[in-house]
């Protein structure tokens, strides 16, 4: 960018006085033109305002893009934040989940646990009731047989006494019968054989 009119202005003005001639037994005061001077002065006036408006208006512009500038990075800024703060909030709701998801397995599994352990308990409480059960059946079932085993031994043991009684009592009448039949047939004390030989005899004859 080349120099404002008002930098060569002042530039003129400066040239103009150190081209101007040294007063007399001075060092440092010079004499002056005073129109010429007043010209470049005017002509500084004059300019000055363009040159104000002109860098005004650089000077705004520049604002304003500064603005539009820091507008946009608080726009990336907030955008930045708002995208951080998703990304937190999914972090946390992903961190909240995968505990209640832990809190739901450990519970699952505990009541998993606690439902078999209930289960087995009740299956020896069943498996028990069913043995004392059983074995109260069998110590019922082992009276009976036993009752019966021993009416049943009583009863077959009168029963052959009976038959036993009965054959003795056969045989007595079968004696006197055979004493009556063949009286001299009787068997004598010496030989009581004969008797049991004739009795045999007897009863293959009538068979």
């Amino acid at each position: 960018m080349g120099a404002s009119r008002i930098e060569q202005l002042i530039e003129d003005i400066y040239e103009f006085i150190e081209s101007c001639r040294m007063q007399p037994l001075s060092s440092t005061k010079v004499i002056v033109p005073k129109d010429e001077l007043y010209d470049l002065l005017d002509e500084l006036r004059l300019r000055t305002p363009d040159e104000i408006k002109s860098y005004q208006k650089i000077i705004a512009k520049r604002d304003s893009i500064i603005a539009d500038a820091e507008k946009k990075a608080e726009q990336i800024l907030a955008g930045t934040r708002q995208r951080a703060n998703d990304l937190l909030n999914e972090h946390e709701i992903m961190q909240q989940a995968y505990y209640e998801a832990n809190e739901i397995i450990m519970q699952a599994s505990q009541e998993a646990e606690r439902i078999i352990n209930k289960a087995n308990e009740e299956a020896n409480q069943i498996r028990t009731g069913l043995l004392v059960y059983s074995n109260d059946i069998l110590n019922e079932l082992e009276k009976i047989v036993a009752n019966a085993y021993e009416a049943s031994v009583e009863k077959y043991n009168s029963f052959i006494n009976e038959l036993q009684n009965n054959l003795d009592i056969i045989r007595h009448n079968k004696q006197e019968l055979m004493q009556q039949l063949y009286p001299e047939n009787t068997p004598t004390q010496e030989n009581p054989g004969e008797s049991y030989q004739e009795e045999e005899n007897f009863s293959e004859a009538e068979s």
